[in-house]
């Protein structure tokens, strides 16, 4: 969907100025995104596979939750509506646990998406199986020991791409804020 956002300037400053998605990649304008970790009471993520008709990164995985923020849109309320949207679920704002925003330059062939992810943090308090999958966006979920993903993401390289290429201090960032939850 080709929907309006805010843009932003490099540092993340609202210019005033919106644009369509599209032409917001296809000229490179920075503009907001929310991401939406979800993690189990066990020390798991659940990640989920990008749809395989993605312009990016298709079949790869990638944060549970992910989407652009509407322009005017609140940051906390695009990401319930993104969670409700391609994982079928309800939560609320009060759910959410912010641990940062971090920004996001990539070059892709056609696109270059230039993004600061609103990142969060939710506890999964349904079982895998109740989730309804997003066709379009989702093509899979997974529920992996944060030990694991970091050992196979972190420590060992990228023998082989499996994960979105995030910046590897966004990724320990991720894992370092779930493991202080669930020890607390």
């Amino acid at each position: 969907m080709d929907e309006l956002l805010d843009i932003l300037d490099a540092n993340g400053k609202p210019t005033g100025q919106t644009a369509l998605k599209s032409v917001a990649h296809r000229n490179g304008l920075y503009h907001r995104t929310v991401h939406i970790w979800f993690y189990t009471e066990k020390g798991q993520l659940l990640f989920q596979q990008r749809g395989k008709k993605k312009d990016t990164y298709p079949l790869l995985w990638d944060v549970s939750v992910a989407g652009h923020i509407g322009a005017g849109e609140a940051i906390e309320a695009a990401a319930v509506r993104e969670v409700a949207e391609e994982i079928g679920i309800q939560i609320t704002i009060a759910d959410l646990q912010k641990i940062g925003v971090f920004k996001s330059e990539q070059q892709h062939t056609t696109l270059t998406d230039n993004e600061f992810h609103h990142t969060f943090l939710c506890e999964l308090k349904v079982p895998i199986e109740a989730l309804r999958l997003q066709d379009s966006e989702v093509e899979a979920v997974l529920l992996k020991s944060v030990t694991a993903f970091s050992e196979e993401q972190l420590k060992n390289g990228k023998s082989e791409l499996i994960y979105v290429p995030h910046d590897t201090n966004y990724y320990l960032e991720v894992v370092e804020s779930v493991q202080r939850l669930i020890k607390s």
